[in-house]
């Protein structure tokens, strides 16, 4: 039996490899042939022959959803069955079925196996839904062989941590994971990461310090790997100096964290009671004290937002030297507390983006209460433009602590990099991937 798994990509996408597949791979049988095809490095053209294989397995996000339907409407016509799972099936599931012969919901560790005898028998189900959530113990270490040699970057991605213990308002993790948030044990990751080839790697968790006992452990164990990572965590596990030095100890030199806004009423109104913006700068300059750079997440078009929310949330950036941004325009995920809430109060007006051409354009998909959308829509391209500009790449180069090696050998090939990117893809407007792939 052959299988082949696919990543559907878009424009932005970053050339990191996804874990899910190859850990069904590595659930799957012996006798099964698995092959593996990341859309973003190796476009699929569905108007060329695709592989002949006896099924299909694509994950899809929100942001993937149209291209994920494409692939996959493509091989069921050639008669090959295809199966969807991921957040935005889980989140969707008929819509999903609609584009495949079978679509899984939630985690998949524990039905896989029972899908892959069922397809062989000719006999797939409509849908696969697991009793209750994978125990992280069994998990076995993905089959990183199936990945592309070349075309990711020179890095390894690891799990340790499944589910995240906050609920915000705004996030699809809860309705994927449900109200759980699980850890590997400790010598399994351990174990793992002794076998991985390159020094670099990242965690892949939504919040790889959520809880500190767990964390503590996890950070000591990682000290003698003396490997070099990056991952993305909540404020509330940096705000203990003693923290952060271990952090360093154990090899992060950078981290993701989702700031999100700089007002209080903001947060609180999307229940991310974890953060408090007068925490900010003090957190901020102990993770620089202790060599780890920071790229912060920040979204526009919360309830308390305003025309001037752009500038400040900018100018704090910069002020703050934060090593790269991101800036987001707060978006309805589907089956999230907020797309239920902008819904009900008849604010949503792009039901169904996920499955429009080209997205971008009709941001935001909701009305702003304090702002108009296109006043929304052209900060958000703003604060892209100032914040990788070239006065502020200068100005937020850490002179201070240019002996870190993330600092003085990648800071400007990244500015340079990011600077192209909003250039083109922001401020020229992105295009979906698909357009360059049919």
């Amino acid at each position: 039996m052959k299988i082949e798994l696919i990543v559907p990509a878009v424009e932005e996408n970053a050339s990191i490899p996804n874990l899910a597949l190859p850990i069904l791979a590595a659930l799957s049988p012996p006798d099964v042939e698995i092959s593996f095809t990341d859309d973003l490095l190796t476009p699929i053209r569905l108007e060329k022959e695709l592989k002949k294989v006896d099924l299909v397995g694509i994950t899809v996000l929100s942001k993937t959803a149209l291209r994920a339907y494409d692939i996959a409407d493509a091989y069921r016509k050639k008669g090959i069955p295809v199966v969807l799972g991921g957040i935005h099936a889980t989140a969707l599931p008929d819509e999903a079925r609609g584009h495949s012969d079978s679509v899984v919901l939630g985690e998949a560790e524990e039905v896989w196996p029972l899908l892959i005898e069922d397809a062989r028998k000719g006999n797939l189900q409509p849908f696969y839904h697991q009793e209750g959530y994978t125990e992280l113990s069994t998990i076995p270490i993905p089959r990183r062989d199936i990945l592309p040699k070349r075309g990711y970057l020179p890095l390894d991605v690891v799990q340790v941590t499944r589910g995240c213990p906050f609920r915000c308002e705004f996030c699809s993790v809860q309705n994927f994971f449900g109200e759980t948030y699980r850890f590997r044990p400790i010598s399994a990751v351990v174990e793992e990461v002794r076998q991985l080839r390159h020094r670099w790697m990242m965690f892949n968790d939504d919040n790889i310090i959520g809880n500190p006992s767990y964390s503590k452990e996890l950070l000591k164990a990682l000290i003698p790997l003396k490997k070099k990572w990056f991952g993305q965590v909540s404020l509330s596990g940096l705000k203990k100096v003693e923290h952060v030095e271990l952090l360093a100890k154990s090899g992060c030199n950078s981290l993701f964290i989702g700031f999100e806004s700089l007002s209080k009423k903001n947060l609180v109104a999307s229940q991310k009671f974890q953060n408090d913006p007068a925490e900010y700068r003090e957190i901020i300059d102990t993770l620089h004290r202790y060599g780890i750079a920071i790229c912060g997440s920040f979204v526009f078009g919360f309830d308390e937002d305003d025309a001037s929310v752009f500038e400040e949330t900018v100018s704090f950036s910069i002020q703050t030297k934060l090593f790269s941004a991101v800036f987001m325009i707060l978006t309805p995920y589907p089956k999230t507390d907020f797309y239920h809430r902008v819904k009900n109060e008849g604010r949503l007006v792009q039901d169904q983006w996920w499955l429009l051409e080209k997205p971008e354009e009709w941001a935001p998909y909701f009305i702003p209460k304090k702002m108009s959308g296109e006043t929304l829509r052209e900060g958000w391209k703003r604060a892209w433009r100032e914040f990788y500009s070239f006065p502020s790449i200068w100005k937020r180069f850490q002179w201070n602590y240019s002996p870190t090696l993330i600092n003085r050998f990648v800071y400007f090939p990244f500015q340079w990099m990011h600077h192209r990117f909003t250039k083109k893809k922001i401020l020229q407007g992105r295009r979906r991937y698909r357009t360059r792939s049919l």
